[in-house]
């Protein structure tokens, strides 16, 4: 995979525990970020790769972790232009534009959203992400465009996980499919992890191998050979809404990764430059971790997307 890494192996003591809490009390790691080893493929137990944190191994499974370097460092603060929903002083609500990279990684050291974060909250960001991470609770892919809520102390970051973890978060997209969806309106269950084709790639697996994963959908208007299609999510799982909506044969236009344009459509996307898939978080809602009050946000259709229907639906 690149870089040094630090290899901490060990047994785990106490059967029957969740495997993040298991491999947390053992390694001296943070669950979370046991998880992210874990999403990464880089933990197995008796010599096979462990992916799914909720597994509840036995006392004296041998376990190995490969810890990456660190890098980058630490993120920078630098002077991107944020769109805020809301603020006060426990959390932050942005609208994120497509294109924009939520946490620096390898290959995008700068320019996210995090830097622009640290920037416009002047380094006040809850910690418990870490140097890359500082403040993020959830994110969105680079070319999805919408609502994120980002922490700005421990004590936010931590109800908020709660609610994302117990899937108490409210959240809702707008996709244009290819196609239109039949039935109209449904819910699409699946487990979800890493292809084992493609690393970059996510797939529907066995339950037993992947996230539980629910989208439910709905069609709020019928295209020229497209739908624009509302989903809400009943769990928040990496590229669930492009991997369920594809697997139901209707994936997302513009999509790259996981469907083709259908060829009528292709010169309607080419004419308006549309290079990224067609997903929008437009709703958000959740319980305030600090005055425990109810709060929504909803975003309107970014330009590139609204130009798009409109054309798509004059044919």
């Amino acid at each position: 995979m690149g870089g040094s890494e630090n290899i901490i192996q060990g047994v785990i003591v106490t059967g029957g525990q969740r495997l993040d809490r298991a491999l947390a009390d053992a390694s001296g790691l943070s669950r979370e970020r046991v998880k992210a080893l874990l999403d990464d493929g880089r933990i197995s137990l008796n010599g096979i790769v462990a992916r799914q944190a909720s597994a509840k191994p036995g006392e004296g499974t041998a376990f190995a972790i490969r810890v990456p370097e660190a890098t980058p460092a630490e993120a920078v603060a630098q002077d991107i232009p944020l769109t805020v929903v809301y603020e006060d002083e426990a959390l932050i609500v942005v609208d994120k534009p497509a294109g924009l990279v939520v946490h620096p990684a390898a290959g995008n050291l700068d320019g996210t959203l995090v830097n622009a974060l640290l920037h416009h909250c002047r380094g006040q960001l809850s910690g418990i992400g870490g140097v890359a991470r500082p403040g993020i609770v959830h994110r969105i892919d680079k070319d999805t465009s919408g609502l994120l809520v980002v922490a700005k102390t421990d004590a936010a970051h931590e109800g908020l996980a709660k609610q994302f973890a117990d899937h108490s978060i409210h959240r809702a997209y707008r996709a244009v499919t290819g196609g239109v969806p039949v039935p109209a309106a449904g819910t699409v269950r699946g487990a979800i992890a890493r292809s084992s084709h493609d690393r970059k790639k996510m797939a529907l697996v066995d339950d037993n191998r992947g996230k539980h994963a629910v989208t439910h959908y709905r069609t709020m208007d019928v295209l020229n050979g497209a739908a624009l299609v509302e989903c809400r999510l009943e769990t928040g799982r990496t590229h669930q809404v492009r991997v369920h909506l594809a697997s139901i044969g209707h994936a997302l236009l513009g999509d790259p990764v996981y469907g083709r344009t259908p060829s009528r459509l292709r010169p309607v996307l080419s004419r308006l430059d549309f290079r990224r898939q067609a997903l929008h978080a437009a709703e958000i809602g959740f319980v305030h971790p600090t005055s425990g009050e109810t709060i929504a946000f909803c975003s309107p259709m970014p330009p590139d997307m609204a130009e798009l229907i409109a054309a798509l639906r004059a044919g």
